[in-house]
């Protein structure tokens, strides 16, 4: 069995991070679903869990962080700088934000955007052959 990836993030409003996340093109499955837990598909090993915040509390003992903070960067590829701009333009137009301006390597392009709990999404895609040889030299 391949590794299957959870992302567990705390949201205030569970319907709008359902709708958030659809809007983006991914899917809810409804056998980890309940009025606590939303279980979004992105592929068929990445989830994200959109957990309330007191089915969140369940797991830890720390306190949730607000979302002016940024503990971590959950980055996903894409498979061309064309759904790279799908992906960011339909968050952005579902109710997150662009969360800086993008990055064009060359050989690499990015775009990162928050979700309206705050959450932070990079979508990066990269030359096929750079990911197998590396960056090109300068």
């Amino acid at each position: 069995m391949d590794t299957m990836v959870f992302i567990n993030l705390p949201v205030t409003d569970l319907d709008r991070s359902k709708a958030f996340y659809e809007a983006l093109g991914y899917s809810i499955n409804p056998m980890f679903s309940d009025d606590t837990a939303a279980c979004i598909v992105i592929s068929d090993t990445i989830y994200v869990m959109a957990l309330t915040h007191a089915k969140f509390a369940d797991f830890t003992e720390k306190t949730i962080a607000d979302a002016g903070t940024v503990e971590v960067i959950n980055s996903l590829t894409a498979g061309s700088k064309d759904e790279v701009h799908r992906i960011v333009d339909a968050a952005v137009a579902a109710g997150g934000s662009e969360d800086r301006a993008p990055m064009d390597l060359g050989f690499m392009f990015q775009r990162s955007f928050t979700d309206p709990d705050g959450h932070r999404w990079e979508y990066v895609w990269m030359d096929p052959q750079a990911a197998q040889d590396g960056p090109p030299a300068e």
